[in-house]
């Protein structure tokens, strides 16, 4: 039998919730100081922004293909 914590349900949302808040404190702490543009929302809007665009590239392309 594994050891729990609290129990078999808030032991995992601890452990997220946890981690969660401390890459919230990482990002937010004065001391480290991360530029706006290396903050987890702008990586990942960039990188949504990039799948978007190879997206409509492919489909472009396959279009271009068809005809």
């Amino acid at each position: 039998m594994r050891p729990v914590l609290l129990s078999r349900t808030v032991d995992p949302i601890l452990g997220v919730f946890t981690g969660v808040f401390a890459y919230y404190l990482y990002e937010t702490n004065p001391r480290t100081a991360l530029p706006e543009s290396e903050r987890l929302v702008e990586l990942a809007k960039w990188k949504w922004q990039k799948t978007v665009r190879e997206r409509e590239e492919r489909l472009k392309a396959e279009e271009a293909n068809a005809v």
